[in-house]
């Protein structure tokens, strides 16, 4: 009915999300419960609302806050346990100590340490970004032999080819992926595709892939013909998953994080940061850690032709 028009599109995650909120926090002690829910009320939901106000798709939202909830809920349940503290009460020390003494996803907690300080509930406790110790990559040999098998092999279907491609060549993140409209690609000469702020060129014989998938298109029977996704999904006007590519381009054994971290290195070399973040819908910030990692510099920029 929404699909068609005869209902307004109602957003089906962020009921979804308010009821897992609830349920998560019903037998906490107030202790926990209370700033959790201040966190999850006033930060989350505020801004999936806004999301969802504006016509934005909010399950990635919904999915990071739902884990950001989780670890804030461990760290406060803990806090409470271990030292009868609550987040108003909580030493420095404390932070530290359980940063130390677990895995990684418990720095996700540095968003409610940060929304404590915006509020007032606790200004003393910080928690920096994780720096992680490796960046996964790819080789520019093993990069050029993934575009060349999706191009021209035969180890996975037509749309999961043009993911791959689209990640190896633009480093499009698969959230970004799933959600590229029909509407987003010109097909002229040269065919462009539009990712941020501008189009980009797509280079044959990438082009002639899109193209048939343009014409193939698969799941639009179920989704109807309708659907305006380059990648419909299985229920009437939805689109793939994020996680169903993932998946697939796993099983043939290319790496998501990788090419995507391979492509972004190559790309800033190629351009200033700022313009490759325009055209692909990054951050300038994400675009000049890339150039930083790459060990690219603005006076290596000067004199250089934007291609």
């Amino acid at each position: 009915m929404e699909h068609h028009g005869l209902l307004p599109p109602r957003d089906r995650w962020l009921p979804r999300f308010e009821q897992w909120i609830d349920d998560k926090l019903i037998d906490l002690p107030a202790e926990v419960a209370r700033p959790a829910r201040h966190f999850a009320t006033w930060h989350h939901l505020r801004r999936i609302r806004a999301i969802a106000d504006a016509g934005g798709d909010t399950q990635p939202s919904v999915r990071s806050a739902k884990q950001e909830i989780t670890e804030t809920v461990k760290f406060l349940s803990w806090l409470w346990s271990t030292y009868g503290r609550t987040i108003e009460t909580c030493t420095q020390r404390d932070v530290d100590q359980w940063i130390a003494t677990g895995p990684t996803t418990r720095y996700t907690i540095r968003t409610f340490l940060v929304v404590c300080k915006r509020d007032r509930l606790n200004a003393t406790v910080q928690l920096g970004h994780r720096a992680p110790k490796t960046s996964p990559s790819l080789t520019q040999e093993q990069r050029i032999a993934w575009i060349r098998e999706l191009l021209t092999g035969e180890s996975e279907t037509l749309p999961y080819r043009v993911a791959g491609v689209l990640i190896l060549l633009y480093a499009q993140p698969l959230r970004s992926i799933v959600r590229l409209q029909t509407s987003s690609i010109v097909d002229g000469t040269p065919m462009a595709i539009t990712f941020g702020k501008h189009p980009v060129d797509v280079p044959e014989p990438f082009a002639q892939l899109v193209r048939d998938l343009l014409a193939r298109r698969t799941n639009l029977r179920t989704s109807g013909h309708g659907n305006p996704w380059l990648f419909p999904g299985t229920h009437a006007g939805d689109h793939l998953h994020p996680d169903t590519i993932m998946h697939r381009l796993r099983l043939i054994g290319m790496s998501n994080l990788g090419a995507r971290n391979s492509a972004l290195d190559d790309l800033v070399l190629e351009c200033p940061p700022p313009i490759v973040a325009d055209a692909l819908g990054y951050s300038h910030q994400v675009a000049f850690h890339h150039a930083e990692r790459s060990g690219e510099t603005w006076a290596r920029y000067a004199g250089r032709r934007i291609r």
